[in-house]
């Protein structure tokens, strides 16, 4: 069954790393903003962190300069194996090697697991997206960063690549009727979701909206997807745990959004 997740006691007092790997498209970025801005709203009072856009170039830091690392999601594909993604592949597995703690998500869950040897490409059955139900194997309620979510929970996804082949050693916690590899955990620090724990519901908003005409050509009903939208506290809760286990909490602004305050608080209300 291997070893739970593990949650220490205390926490580093090193700031906590974003690794961006993509931006959205301009319509979704003017709608709802860029990536570290839908962290900042999920995170809330919680700690620093530092930003690094390695899709545009920007160089990671040492392991060692901080306590831990999310790898978001991107609209760029693993299989494409662009030089940053390789090289963040790279990182990644040194990172796994010094037992850092990092949660991947989406492209960042897909990347974890290329890198450390499993397989990911196009889902054969095509596109997952809207909230839809997750649902627990057996003993994954044993993990604290699930602890109280119950057998199912809702999640918001947009994917149309995935993980096919899992790498050596890697758990899964969790599965949609769609695909099997929802929640993989890599070691007792490291755990990465297909699902967006960061997607709060004016988010996955526009991307259903502004992708209306795609979606119904694929088959999907975007107005039935935009009524099913609600509250997704489990997988926000996932992200706020790993955060308050790995990070130090000064009493300091999450991260500089990216639109001034009162704008982003606009942007995510509308």
């Amino acid at each position: 069954m291997g070893q739970p997740f593990f949650l220490p006691s205390t926490v580093s007092e090193k700031t906590l790393l974003l690794i961006q790997v993509g931006t959205p498209p301009d319509d979704i970025r003017a709608q709802v903003g860029d990536l570290p801005l839908w962290f900042s709203a999920v995170l809330a009072a919680g700690p620093a962190f530092k930003v690094v856009r390695v899709f545009e170039g920007e160089p990671l830091p040492r392991h060692d300069a901080h306590s831990a690392a999310i790898i978001t999601g991107s609209w760029a594909m693993v299989t494409d194996l662009l030089p940053w993604s390789e090289a963040t592949a790279q990182w990644i597995r040194e990172a796994m090697a010094r037992q850092m703690p990092l949660f991947g998500i989406c492209y960042g869950h897909q990347l974890m697991a290329h890198a450390l040897g499993g397989k990911v490409d196009y889902h054969p059955q095509g596109r997952e997206m809207g909230c839809l139900d997750i649902a627990l194997l057996p003993g994954a309620e044993e993990e604290a960063l699930l602890a109280g979510s119950g057998p199912h929970f809702k999640a918001n996804l947009t994917h149309m690549q995935t993980v096919l082949e899992l790498p050596p050693g890697a758990r899964v916690l969790a599965r949609s009727a769609h695909d099997p590899h929802q929640v993989v955990r890599y070691g007792p620090h490291a755990v990465s979701t297909q699902f967006h724990p960061e997607f709060i519901q004016p988010v996955a908003a526009a991307c259903i909206q502004l992708r209306a005409q795609v979606l119904q050509a694929e088959g999907f009903d975007p107005a039935a997807m935009l009524e099913q939208l609600m509250d997704t506290p489990v997988p926000q809760q996932m992200l706020q745990r790993f955060v308050a286990a790995y990070a130090a909490q000064p009493a300091t602004a999450p991260v500089q959004p990216a639109a001034p305050v009162s704008q982003a608080e606009t942007i995510l209300t509308v």
